[in-house]
Protein backbone atom coordinates (compact mmCIF):
# COMPACT_ATOMS: atom_id res chain seq x y z
CA UNK A 1 0.00 0.00 0.00
CA UNK A 2 1.63 3.67 -0.85
CA UNK A 3 -0.32 6.73 0.08
CA UNK A 4 0.32 9.58 -2.08
CA UNK A 5 -0.11 13.19 -1.37
CA UNK A 6 -0.18 16.17 -3.57
CA UNK A 7 0.55 19.74 -2.72
CA UNK A 8 2.15 23.19 -4.39
CA UNK A 9 -1.04 23.80 -6.92
CA UNK A 10 -2.70 27.16 -7.07
CA UNK A 11 -3.40 30.17 -9.38
CA UNK A 12 -0.81 31.69 -11.69
CA UNK A 13 -1.24 33.71 -14.42
CA UNK A 14 -0.06 32.53 -17.70
CA UNK A 15 3.43 32.40 -17.93
CA UNK A 16 4.07 31.56 -14.49
CA UNK A 17 5.61 28.33 -12.66
CA UNK A 18 4.53 26.28 -10.03
CA UNK A 19 6.04 23.30 -8.17
CA UNK A 20 4.12 20.22 -7.46
CA UNK A 21 5.15 17.85 -4.91
CA UNK A 22 3.71 14.31 -4.04
CA UNK A 23 4.59 12.69 -0.79
CA UNK A 24 4.51 9.27 -0.52
CA UNK A 25 4.33 7.16 2.43
CA UNK A 26 3.88 2.96 2.75
CA UNK A 27 6.10 0.89 0.51
CA UNK A 28 9.53 1.54 -0.48
CA UNK A 29 9.36 4.44 -2.38
CA UNK A 30 12.37 3.45 -4.99
CA UNK A 31 9.77 0.18 -5.70
CA UNK A 32 7.95 2.13 -7.97
CA UNK A 33 8.19 4.13 -11.38
CA UNK A 34 6.05 7.71 -10.92
CA UNK A 35 3.88 9.51 -13.25
CA UNK A 36 1.49 12.52 -13.26
CA UNK A 37 -1.60 13.57 -14.81
CA UNK A 38 -3.94 15.92 -15.35
CA UNK A 39 -7.96 15.90 -15.85
CA UNK A 40 -8.59 19.68 -17.40
CA UNK A 41 -12.31 20.43 -16.73
CA UNK A 42 -14.72 18.68 -18.23
CA UNK A 43 -11.89 16.76 -20.29
CA UNK A 44 -10.46 12.96 -19.47
CA UNK A 45 -7.24 12.78 -17.20
CA UNK A 46 -4.27 12.70 -19.28
CA UNK A 47 -0.64 11.47 -19.04
CA UNK A 48 1.75 14.45 -18.16
CA UNK A 49 5.12 12.75 -17.41
CA UNK A 50 6.93 10.01 -15.88
CA UNK A 51 9.96 9.08 -14.08
CA UNK A 52 11.61 5.65 -13.58
CA UNK A 53 12.85 4.19 -9.96
CA UNK A 54 16.13 6.06 -10.03
CA UNK A 55 15.21 9.19 -11.72
CA UNK A 56 17.30 8.33 -14.62
CA UNK A 57 14.56 8.28 -17.00
CA UNK A 58 11.98 10.10 -18.13
CA UNK A 59 9.11 11.02 -20.09
CA UNK A 60 6.60 13.64 -21.59
CA UNK A 61 4.10 14.61 -23.60
CA UNK A 62 4.54 16.84 -26.35
CA UNK A 63 2.35 19.64 -25.01
CA UNK A 64 4.47 20.27 -22.16
CA UNK A 65 8.11 19.28 -23.03
CA UNK A 66 10.61 22.12 -22.86
CA UNK A 67 8.05 23.32 -20.07
CA UNK A 68 7.78 21.00 -17.30
CA UNK A 69 10.26 19.02 -15.58
CA UNK A 70 9.99 15.77 -13.32
CA UNK A 71 12.42 14.68 -10.97
CA UNK A 72 12.24 12.80 -7.75
CA UNK A 73 14.31 12.10 -4.46
CA UNK A 74 13.62 9.13 -3.29
CA UNK A 75 15.47 9.85 0.36
CA UNK A 76 12.75 12.28 1.26
CA UNK A 77 9.83 9.99 -0.94
CA UNK A 78 9.11 12.87 -3.02
CA UNK A 79 7.93 13.51 -6.69
CA UNK A 80 8.21 16.71 -8.12
CA UNK A 81 6.88 18.60 -11.39
CA UNK A 82 8.43 21.50 -11.93
CA UNK A 83 6.27 23.89 -14.42
CA UNK A 84 6.94 26.90 -16.37
CA UNK A 85 5.35 29.16 -18.63
CA UNK A 86 2.55 27.71 -18.10
CA UNK A 87 -0.63 28.06 -20.45
CA UNK A 88 -4.11 28.48 -19.38
CA UNK A 89 -4.75 25.25 -20.77
CA UNK A 90 -2.62 23.94 -18.20
CA UNK A 91 -5.54 24.45 -15.85
CA UNK A 92 -5.90 20.86 -14.29
CA UNK A 93 -6.49 19.21 -11.31
CA UNK A 94 -3.10 17.08 -11.26
CA UNK A 95 -2.44 13.93 -9.87
CA UNK A 96 0.85 11.63 -8.70
CA UNK A 97 0.49 7.99 -8.92
CA UNK A 98 3.39 4.97 -8.64
CA UNK A 99 3.64 1.99 -10.88
CA UNK A 100 4.85 -1.54 -9.13
CA UNK A 101 6.66 -2.19 -12.07
CA UNK A 102 9.54 0.39 -11.30
CA UNK A 103 11.22 -0.37 -15.01
CA UNK A 104 8.42 1.00 -16.73
CA UNK A 105 7.75 4.23 -18.25
CA UNK A 106 4.01 4.15 -19.02
CA UNK A 107 1.53 6.82 -20.44
CA UNK A 108 -1.53 4.62 -19.38
CA UNK A 109 -3.46 5.79 -15.95
CA UNK A 110 -4.19 2.41 -16.35
CA UNK A 111 -0.97 0.98 -15.25
CA UNK A 112 -0.53 2.72 -12.32
CA UNK A 113 -1.39 1.34 -8.71
CA UNK A 114 -1.90 3.86 -6.74
CA UNK A 115 -2.98 7.69 -6.67
CA UNK A 116 -3.15 11.16 -4.85
CA UNK A 117 -6.39 13.13 -4.09
CA UNK A 118 -5.11 15.61 -6.89
CA UNK A 119 -4.12 19.41 -6.06
CA UNK A 120 -5.87 22.09 -8.60
CA UNK A 121 -3.46 24.54 -11.21
CA UNK A 122 -5.64 27.22 -12.51
CA UNK A 123 -3.68 29.19 -14.97
CA UNK A 124 -5.00 32.75 -15.92
CA UNK A 125 -4.90 34.70 -19.11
Amino acid sequence: QVVLVESGGGLVQAGGSLRLSCAASGRTFSDYAMGWFRQPPGKEREFVATISWSGGNTYYTDSVKGRFTISRDNAKRTVYLQMNSLKPEDTAVYYCAADWNRGRLSTGWKEYDYWGQGTQVTVSS
